[in-house]
């Protein structure tokens, strides 16, 4: 039997980076994945779906905005089977890149199915049905999640997709139903749409994006209501009936119900974690309601020396959150100090287009808090790098506390808001305030001076509006 100071059990961002970490902290350490390194993230999730989203991009430009920008051409052809494949090939890259840092930093991989034999040994199950045994001082939980589909909705992996599908298929559905306007479904809207899909975005919540700040969610529906995409907030989805030539989906709002019939369904409704049959019950690992496995800020479950990061434990289900959680565990498990996670304060990002970006409370919840709020909101409109891109759309809105500067949020839609985002985050956590940003001088043009004017916007000084 191998024995190890640490086992991973999941190879995916929360995962391999935990397991890179107890390594650098001396600790000899495993990793065990029934399927592949990099986990969903980079295989079939975050990583491939920035690939077809930039081909998303330049067919958009291309099918609708060619004469604005003096392109001209005949018989234009968009192969989105060519997209699929670049996808492919930028997760391969990748994935391989995770094999060589398992090597580089001294981890052992196991490829196979894993199950808690006790709370310090792990049994793996490869392809062959060969099973090894690891014992383990430590053993980490980071097993993920699974998108659910409610069984009546006939998930055939044809007509009703969920995103692993989606993500696979090399061919153009003509016309789709997607079920859920979170990041998936708003991310795959934006893919399908640019080649000239009819999609039907359908979300039993009032809003699109349902977490986002509500004028943010307002303006990426306009968005979207522009490029033609159907967008049906505030419906409920009755059925999902497969017929011979696709889908009928039957949905209701108070004006009553409608069948929207297509070539396909996407469900994207949401996940579940995967803490079912690894034995963790059996050693007395304790989970919530939800099945997510509960742990404290440490990331340490109930039973000593096992421990659970990233989506299975329901904290938020972001790949840059797995991640640091893995490096806090580890830390912890190497008994370094860790600061616990401020989960208010996690970025998050949609990558529709415009993008979205946005962390800390927003002007609803800030006020619900009880804090006397300043905004500070400038357009994109106004900004010469953006108006020289041909994207003058969306805005950046700063919240911030009346009484003593402290950035309780932002809230970003518009062109690159991804990439602007970490200058808020990290004036935040170094508790700087708006004014200390508005004082930084930003580069001319750039796009981040649309944070600079917002920072001013909070006093009520921005310049170019």
């Amino acid at each position: 039997m191998n024995e190890y100071d640490v086992v991973v059990v999941g190879a995916g961002p929360g995962g391999y980076v935990c397991a890179i970490r107890a390594s650098q902290n001396g600790l000899k350490t495993a990793i065990v994945d029934k399927q592949w390194l990099g986990g969903v993230c980079l295989n079939v999730g975050c990583i491939p779906s920035k690939a077809l989203l930039k081909n998303a991009e330049l067919a958009h430009t291309l099918r609708e905005r060619a004469a604005e920008f003096g392109i001209s051409f005949d018989n234009l052809r968009l192969d989105y089977g060519e997209a699929v494949k670049r996808s492919r090939q930028v997760s391969t890259h990748l994935t391989r890149g995770v094999a060589f840092l398992m090597k580089k930093n001294n981890i052992d991989v196991y490829m196979g199915s894993a199950k808690l034999a006790s709370v310090s040994q792990v049994d793996v199950t490869d392809a062959e049905g060969a099973t090894q045994s690891l014992k383990a001082k430590n053993i980490v939980i980071a097993t993920g999640a699974s998108s659910f589909t409610p069984p009546a909705w006939n998930l055939d992996g044809k007509k009703v997709l969920s995103y692993y599908e989606a993500i696979l298929q090399e061919t153009l559905p003509q016309s789709v139903v997607i079920i859920g306007a979170g990041a998936i479904g708003v991310e795959f809207s934006t893919i399908w749409s640019s080649y000239g899909t009819k999609v039907t975005l359908v979300e039993m919540l009032p809003q699109v994006l349902p977490l986002a700040d509500e004028e943010v969610s307002a303006e990426l529906t306009k968005a979207y209501r522009k490029r033609g995409i159907d967008v049906l907030t505030s419906h409920k989805v009755e059925s999902v009936e497969v017929t011979g030539a696709g889908v009928k989906v039957t949905v209701s709002s108070e004006e009553g119900q409608k069948v929207i019939e297509a070539e396909q369904a996407l469900v994207a409704i949401g996940f579940r974690p995967n803490s079912a049959n690894f034995g963790l019950q059996e050693v007395g690992v304790k989970l919530d309601a939800k099945g997510n496995v509960e742990v404290d800020e440490r990331m340490a479950t109930n039973v000593p020396e096992i421990w659970a990061i990233g989506d299975v434990t329901g904290k938020m289900l972001l790949a840059h959150v797995a991640s640091i959680q893995g490096i806090l565990c580890a830390d912890v498990m190497a008994s370094k100090d860790a600061q616990p996670i401020n989960y208010q304060m996690i970025p998050n990002v949609t990558f529709s287009q415009p993008q979205v970006a946005s962390f800390g409370m927003t002007e609803a919840q800030a006020k619900a808090a009880g804090y006397e709020v300043k905004i500070g909101r400038f357009p994109f409109s106004a900004n010469g790098k953006a108006l020289g891109l041909g994207e003058p759309y969306g805005f950046a809105k700063i919240i911030s506390d009346a009484k003593y500067g402290e950035i309780l949020g932002a809230h970003l839609i518009g062109p690159e808001a991804s990439e602007l985002l970490p200058e808020i985050t990290l004036a935040q956590r170094m508790e700087m305030t708006a004014h200390e940003i508005a004082k930084n001088i930003h580069t001319h043009p750039t796009l981040s001076e649309v944070l600079m004017e917002a920072a001013e916007g909070v006093d009520g000084k921005s310049i170019q509006i």
